[in-house]
């Protein structure tokens, strides 16, 4: 009996801990560049985690206002919120989660070109708050994102009471941690520096950010990265194709949005260091990656992508 009851406990101990997945947010502006979706794929495949949400986001800037093309795009008509819905759908297609809730997001900043925090609601944001309010006691959402940070300074706004139960994650901007400067002419940070100034504001918001200086070094060769994804894999023609199509002049790609998902998942693989808000804004302490190890970070993503679960 006494060998029955440690077993079962032991059961118990163990599907508890299966149960305890970290939950994930991932808000993307996916039609923007690649890189959203290696970082989409890396999150959606970890077993160690739980993606409850893809949202998609703008990538409004001025540029569309001046010029015929943007990067692959015709400028003129272009719904950047939509790209980034119709690529975010078609990702989770091809690897079989369109279970993960994928809402569409915000199509532009909060507040307007001269400031001010009106919020931009969308079901994106609606979202967001829905799952926060439905997590057990005690537990925490970690919303990663890796465009402009509409979506959520919008549910943060709509929904104070939430901000306890979140942990972001965010990329954009520079900071220099020798001078421990900030620098937000960075193209996130510039499609809604509303948003950006309202969470580095928000006092007891628990924010990490992934500068330019941090995610730089991880950079994927076109060719190295062609020979390794496999073209009867719908998911990593998609990757092969995105580059062709959205990149083609690129022999080299910073992979920004991977070096965030590769280093909050793989935290020992980066160095963090608390750093004070930039001094136009409230003096608080937040967190920032100031290095990474994007040799064991890149190798890490190929182990994962080409795992069978």
């Amino acid at each position: 009996m006494k060998y029955i009851i440690l077993l079962f406990t032991g059961l118990i101990i163990i599907s508890y801990g299966f149960a305890q997945k970290q939950k994930v947010w991932l808000d993307a502006d996916t039609g923007n560049e690649m890189d959203d979706l290696y970082a989409i794929v890396r999150l959606v495949k970890d077993p160690a985690i739980e993606l409850i949400g893809l949202s998609s986001a703008h990538f409004n800037n001025p540029d569309l206002l001046v010029f015929e093309k943007w990067n692959a795009y015709e400028s003129k008509g272009l719904n950047t919120v939509a790209e980034s819905q119709r690529l975010n759908e078609q990702i989770l297609k091809a690897l079989g989660r369109l279970d993960i809730p994928h809402p569409i997001g915000a199509d532009r900043q909060i507040g307007r070109a001269w400031g001010q925090q009106d919020p931009r609601d969308s079901k994106a944001a609606q979202a967001i708050i829905a799952a926060i309010k439905a997590l057990p006691e005690g537990e925490k959402l970690d919303i990663l994102t890796i465009g402009a940070m509409t979506n959520l300074a919008s549910a943060l706004i709509l929904a104070p009471e939430i901000k306890s139960r979140i942990r972001c994650f965010a990329l954009g901007a520079q900071y220099d941690p020798k001078t421990k400067i900030w620098n937000k002419n960075e193209f996130n940070i510039r499609n809604d520096l509303n948003a950006f100034d309202y969470l580095l504001n928000l006092e007891g918001l628990d924010l990490t950010m992934m500068c330019l200086q941090a995610a730089l070094t991880l950079q994927f060769q076109r060719e190295d990265t062609n020979s390794k994804l496999d073209e009867t894999n719908e998911a990593e023609k998609i990757l092969e194709d995105r580059w062709r199509e959205q990149n083609p002049q690129d022999k080299t790609r910073v992979m920004w949005d991977l070096a965030l998902a590769e280093a909050y998942l793989k935290p020992d693989l980066t160095k963090i260091e608390t750093v004070t808000t930039p001094p136009e804004n409230k003096q608080r302490t937040i967190k920032a990656y100031v290095k990474i190890d994007e040799k064991a970070l890149a190798d890490d993503f190929w182990r994962l992508l080409k795992k069978e679960f």
